[in-house]
Parts: structure tokens; sequence; C-alpha cells
């Protein structure tokens, strides 16, 4: 018979001291442990803590969201950290608290968060007075009705069950307070778009736009795309005027030439718009073609005008 050699037969007594020390080890209240889901029941989590019992975490030590489920969002084989509530439930179970470690963990998480702007997808759960609630990490979190929006927000339960993207703005971890802003990452990602915008924007090309606004210095003109421009009261006609209203009002059509873009400021020209002069009226899809009146000093006529024949 030939000799069976196997991984089992070779252990020893030695090779599980560790596993053994480790199953006895006394557990006691208040501890931090690691756990692994083992099984899930209609009120309970069965969790795998690495000692001699099972640990046990009932649906209400599992989390604060009122939307958590033990069949949807607890799943078999998951780790995760719970504190040790109970050594012994009297039926040799040892009872644990998930909501509690989690709490704790995502207060230093939202410490961090603070600092560098992290972003959270959080669904709207409920409307309250002056705002709505929002969880992070099974955290309740509150996000004013100021924050919710770049615009004005008047009803606060058309927001209920809607997904947006949040930063921390406070985080008080002694009076449990979270307070969320989706205003501030709405304001980030326009102002990507705006600057996207902007590098689209072509000095010399001459457009049509709406006066929106009159100052003693100027009107501003809303020229498409959300952009709007200044066009300096010394750049609207050819004579000297005291007051913008000498030459435009408000709602006004005009067509104005794209001086330059600095800062994200659009300084736009009335009066170096000539007769007759191209007109784009979609600015974010302007031909390659346009070009600035310095550079149109190097066009290709420009250039065969320097040769002599």
């Amino acid at each position: 018979m030939s000799e069976v050699n196997t991984n089992e037969e070779n252990l020893t007594m030695a090779d599980f001291e560790d596993a053994i020390n480790k199953s006895f080890s006394r557990i006691k209240e208040g501890d931090l442990v690691t756990c692994t889901v083992i099984g899930v029941k209609e009120d309970h989590a069965i969790v795998d803590i690495g000692s001699y019992a099972e640990g046990i975490i009932y649906t209400s030590e599992l989390s604060d969201d009122p939307h958590f489920s033990v069949f949807t969002d607890i799943t078999v084989g998951e780790a995760f950290k719970a504190y040790v509530l109970e050594v012994d439930d009297g039926n040799g179970n040892v009872l644990l608290s998930k909501k509690q470690a989690s709490s704790e963990l995502a207060w230093e998480e939202f410490g961090a968060a603070l600092e560098d702007q992290r972003k959270y997808s959080v669904v709207v759960d409920s409307a309250v007075n002056a705002g709505v609630v929002a969880y992070v990490n099974g955290i309740r979190g509150f996000i004013p009705a100021s924050q919710l929006s770049l615009s004005y927000v008047e009803n606060l339960d058309e927001w209920v069950g809607k997904k947006l993207e949040v930063i921390v703005i406070t985080a008080d971890r002694d009076r449990k307070k979270l307070v969320l802003s989706a205003k501030a990452v709405a304001r980030e990602q326009a102002d990507a778009e705006h600057r996207e915008k902007l590098s689209h924007v072509q000095k010399g090309v001459v457009t049509t736009g709406v006066v929106e606004r009159i100052e003693p210095y100027g009107a501003f003109v809303n020229i498409g795309d959300g952009l709007t421009g200044l066009v300096h009261i010394s750049r609207m006609c050819a004579k000297r005027i005291k007051s913008p209203k000498e030459v435009v009002s408000e709602g006004q059509e005009v067509k104005v030439k794209i001086l330059d873009v600095v800062d994200g400021k659009i300084s736009l020209d009335m009066k170096a718009v000539s007769e007759g002069e191209d007109v784009v009226e979609d600015i974010d899809h302007t031909p390659i073609e346009y070009i600035s009146d310095d550079d149109a000093s190097t066009s290709l006529g420009s250039l065969l005008s320097k040769f002599k024949l």
C-alpha cells in the first residue's frame, strides 16, 4: 500500500497553538473586534469573531439608517468592526454593536473629509424644518435648505428621494452634529463647466448678445451658453457718452466683438464691430479660422505681401 502523506497528517498541536489561544482569548465588554458575517437571520446577523463563541448583532445594533435592511445591506463573508456589548447573552453568544463602531469610525472619517472636501453620494431621506435629512455611513446628516442648490429652494418635499453629491461642512463629534452641502459641490461643478465654456471663446469673434444689466461703467451682455461679458462705456460707440443708457437698454440685442478673456472675465466691444462683418451666433462652435486681430496680421495674404517678385 502506498504511503499517504497529507498536510493534515503532518500537523501537530503546535501548529494549532495560535488558533487555540486566540479562540480562548478573553473578550470583555467595550472591546473593538473584527467580525465576519457567517449567517443572516430576520432580526440579526451571526458573526465569527475568532473566539470560542459566535457573535450576534441584532438589527437595532447594525445601523441607525431607517432604510437599512439586514437582508440587502449585510452579506455573508463581509467583514467589519463591532463593539462588544455583552460577553454572554445567557445562550453562550457574544452580543455586539456594529453601529457604535461604525459611528466612531465614521466621525473620525468625517473629520478628515472636512479637510479634504471628500464627496459622498447620499439619498435624501426626509424633509424637516429648514432642510432635509440624509444618512452618510449610517450617520444622520442635515442639509440646510440654503445648501441644497445654487438656486432658491421653496419646496423641500420635492427633494425627498433625490440622489445628491455632498461634502461635509460641519462635523461636531461631541454634539453628533453632521451638516452637509450639495450646493458647494454644485458650485464646483458649475465653475468647472464655466471654465470649459470660456476655453472655447475666441478673441476677435463677432457675435450677438442681449443686454442683461446696465451699470455706470458699462453694460453686461449675455452672449449665450451661460456666458456674460462686459462692454465698457468707452467701447460702446465712437463718440464720448456720459451713460451707457444713451446707447443701450436692458433686453436690447446688440452685436459685440470679443476682445479678451482674462481671469474668467470676458471683455466685449461694440464700436469695433464693422459693417457687414461675419457674425457667429453659437460661440461654443466657433470655426477655427476665426482669429484675433493680432493674429490676423500673420494671414497668408500678409505673409505673401512680404515677398518681392
